[in-house]
């Protein structure tokens, strides 16, 4: 008897050595360099870490091993293998091995070097935590979305025309529960990053958790003692910058110093023109208000100072509203993109407390993932931003082009607007009519994008009495508010003082987001 409960005791102890190690999370490729990559998987156990890797898909000449570690206190083993000696721009086919476990053959390309002259794509899509309603929303995002879409529109394999995934927060419903990795994150886009880096910040659902920071290997550039709550990566001519705006990182000041010096470093450095931020929380969300948070204008602030200083347009992706919103700042060249929904569910309109924001010009209750196009061309470099639609559970759409904007370097500014003369010098109170002519631009392909007319009672318009910025389209709860508006004239919807003289001026702006000069100042004096 003591025996049989020995040999039993033996086996049981021993079984996870006499089978076959299984890949529970197939290869993911992380932290891309012109010259290196880093490779990841999950397997079942075993401590073996090995990469197989050429130039050839059928000759996998080179080896590298790395390191396993534990990831949830069981046998469950993280691999981790860094490839080095590579050569930029290059495509490369590789596949893993741990004991008897081997993966199938994927391929990769390594990113051009900062400042190279090849144009580049990133995807931006945030928060696919699991919807119970539609639990594999996220690989139909991935599957049904970015990977045909790609196939469709470029030539080649999917890792030859994208360059990176960035994820700006909320990739599983809670960052503590183990399962939720594998079965909601890396199972529903495996497709995707076996070929292509993905590059994620914390949202408020990872908490902090472990498991964030053990799956991934992020750039560890940003401050020691924070290791991968904040960092940058550069591809091409462009600086993506990570930031963590959760609840007790928001408050540390060192990330927004760590930030504004990284920005003031960026301005001097004449290889990056385009700088991307990301980071989980809205400055304003016009979908759900209670989502907002301070920090995030403080860091918009930033980047908006960091582009009037430099003359380098930047664009911050933000998610945790789940639905997309494209907007931009007044006075900078700075876009405003919020990149979710990825799988999980929807804002829908009227479910939240919402506001019509004036710097939002489209905001949608939708699926869907961004895509962004950077352009090094020497004369005028540029990136153009795309929002690919997949719908809502209303409306389902095909991959739909839903709004798309595109942002030079160079500033060509529309021809500055001339005030119409008022055709009597006295006006009335309210409802005073501005009237201006028709915008035109030297850029061929501009078009009159928005208005902003401003009426004062100082002709230096230090405080003015009437400010409107209007853009030539205004999406907000499924209607356009800006539809027929040539913005070329302006009513002034408030009574204004009597017997006063009142300074006028306009300036238009095409949809790149240039400015033309202000107008030569008009006057009028009101009367009852």
């Amino acid at each position: 008897m003591k025996k049989k409960i020995f040999i039993t005791f033996s086996i049981l102890f021993c079984a996870p050595f006499l089978w076959a190690q299984k890949i529970e999370i197939k290869p993911y490729l992380q932290d891309a360099e012109p010259t290196s990559i880093k490779i990841m998987w999950q397997t079942d156990f075993g401590e073996e870490s090995i990469v197989y890797w050429g130039t050839k898909k059928n000759k996998l000449k080179n080896k590298v091993s790395g390191t396993s570690f534990d990831i949830n206190f069981t046998d469950k083993r993280v691999h981790e293998v860094a490839i080095t000696g590579l050569t930029r721009f290059t495509t490369y086919f590789y596949k893993v091995q741990t004991g008897k476990a081997v993966s199938e053959v994927y391929q990769f390309k390594t990113p051009p070097f900062a400042g190279g002259s090849k144009k580049i794509n990133l995807v931006a899509m945030s928060d696919m935590q699991n919807d119970w309603q539609h639990p594999t929303k996220f690989q139909e995002i991935v599957e049904e979305g970015v990977l045909p879409y790609f196939k469709k529109n470029f030539e080649g394999d999917i890792s030859d025309n994208l360059a990176m995934v960035v994820i700006p927060g909320d990739l599983v419903v809670t960052g503590s529960t183990f399962n939720q990795w594998e079965e909601h994150f890396f199972k529903q886009s495996e497709k995707l990053f076996s070929q292509v880096p993905v590059y994620p910040v914390p949202g408020n659902h990872e908490q902090n958790s472990d498991y964030f920071f053990k799956y991934f290997s992020l750039p560890k550039n940003g401050s020691p003692e924070y290791a991968e709550h904040w960092w940058f990566k550069d591809y091409a001519n462009t600086r993506i910058i990570g930031l963590d705006s959760n609840d007790g990182y928001r408050d540390i000041k060192q990330q927004l110093t760590w930030l504004k010096e990284l920005l003031a470093k960026t301005a001097q450095n004449d290889s990056i023109d385009f700088v991307f931020a990301q980071l989980h929380h809205p400055h304003k969300s016009e979908l759900w208000i209670p989502g907002e948070e301070d920090f995030s204008g403080k860091v918009v602030e930033l980047l908006e100072n960091f582009t009037k200083e430099s003359n380098k347009p930047s664009l911050h992706f933000f998610g945790h509203t789940h639905g997309y919103s494209r907007g931009q700042s007044k006075e900078h060249k700075h876009l405003w993109v919020n990149v979710a929904s990825a799988g999980g569910a929807i804002d829908n309109w009227g479910e939240f407390e919402g506001r019509d924001y004036d710097e939002f010009t489209v905001t949608q209750d939708e699926y869907g993932f961004v895509l962004v196009t950077i352009d090094p061309d020497k004369e005028n470099p540029s990136f153009t931003l795309k929002r690919i639609s997949r719908g809502n559970n209303i409306e389902f759409r095909n991959n739909e082009l839903r709004d798309s904007i595109t942002v030079f370097k160079k500033t060509i500014q529309p021809k500055t607007p001339v005030l119409v003369s008022f055709s009597k010098e006295e006006q009335p109170i309210y409802k005073v009519v501005l009237k201006a002519n028709s915008f035109t631009s030297d850029k061929k392909d501009a078009f009159h994008a928005g208005a902003n007319w401003q009426v004062s009672t100082t002709e230096d318009f230090a405080k003015p009495t009437y400010d409107s910025w209007k853009q030539h389209e205004n999406w907000y709860y499924r209607e356009n508010r800006q539809k027929n508006d040539d913005l070329t004239d302006e009513v002034l919807d408030r009574k204004l003082q009597n017997d006063t003289t009142y300074y006028v001026r306009v300036r238009y702006r095409d949809q790149f987001l240039n400015w033309s000069n202000w107008s030569a100042i008009k006057t009028f004096k009101t009367i009852k």
